[in-house]
């Protein structure tokens, strides 16, 4: 699927003609912020599959190929979005204080297990944000960048489950534990993340806090219940907050992001589906 990809991902461009008719100066500012922090999770996605792929090319050198493909992929992401965000008006910034404490601890994981399972995550939630802000995305040119980066997401999320299997198996008992306190910390942080996000993109993305934590929470969620092997539990009491059980993720008639199914749907560069985050019906209770 990686080398079908590759054959024709610089054929893509973006189109750049139409200017962006912006509301206020804040919205575009916004706009800049976003990309931005897309561009931080791609340059961080490009050097760690790279470093792994040279890690781990001595014991299983068709894993290491993949992850040199799917670091490439990150890579032309970063290309466009320097481009995208010139076009825009801005430049690529230093990282703020809690982007960059994510991206540090993450620079900072040395086992393979660790660096996929946090790169799984994190991927999950930038898939979800880009989902949601394409729903509402009107101008061309962003639906377009939107779309490339939704689409492409969504096909990274199954392929780290893929790394992660095979890291785990040569992973020794004692790992374990200390990947779920890494999953569990990470899984409290990353919706806490969305309230940072707010401040500087909800001029822009226009997802409300709640609206955004609560994807996060979703699909964080569906896609461990769903994926029994990896004996990952997302976090009860959080879910609640919410109005989420495991029970009701596990019961979802919507298929795991991660199945071989939503890999192969994904893989086709000419296709997304923007519609693949149901509103879920609340209870009144939740509500």
């Amino acid at each position: 699927m990686l080398r079908r990809r590759a054959e024709r991902m610089y054929e893509e461009k973006l189109d750049l003609s139409t200017p962006i008719p912006w509301t206020s100066e804040e919205e575009r500012s916004a706009a800049i912020a976003f990309f931005n922090a897309a561009y931080r999770a791609e340059e961080s996605g490009l050097t760690q599959a790279h470093a792994l792929a040279d890690e781990i090319r001595g014991w299983d050198p068709e894993l290491a190929e993949c992850l040199r493909l799917y670091g490439n992929e990150e890579g032309w992401h970063r290309e466009l979005l320097t481009e995208f965000i010139a076009w825009l008006g801005g430049e690529i910034r230093p990282m703020g204080r809690v982007t960059g404490t994510f991206y540090g601890l993450y620079g900072r994981a040395k086992r393979v297990e660790t660096i996929v399972l946090t790169n799984l995550m994190f991927e999950t939630i930038g898939s979800t944000t880009y989902r949601l802000a394409l729903r509402r995305a009107r101008h061309p040119a962003i639906r377009q960048i939107l779309t490339i980066l939704t689409r492409d997401e969504s096909f990274h999320v199954p392929l780290n489950v893929h790394f992660l299997r095979h890291a785990l198996r040569r992973s020794p008992w004692w790992m374990r534990p200390r990947l779920k306190v890494v999953y569990n910390t990470l899984f409290a942080a990353l919706l806490a993340s969305a309230a940072a996000s707010r401040r500087r993109a909800l001029a822009f993305d226009q997802i409300p806090f709640r609206e955004l934590a609560g994807a996060y929470a979703e699909h964080l969620g569906r896609l461990f219940v769903h994926e029994k092997d990896l004996d990952f539990q997302p976090p009860e009491s959080l879910l609640r907050l919410f109005g989420l059980s495991r029970r009701e993720l596990a019961s979802s008639e919507h298929p795991s992001a991660v199945s071989l199914r939503a890999a192969e749907e994904a893989v086709d560069r000419a296709r997304v589906e923007v519609t693949a985050l149901p509103e879920r019906k609340r209870s009144a209770k939740a509500l």
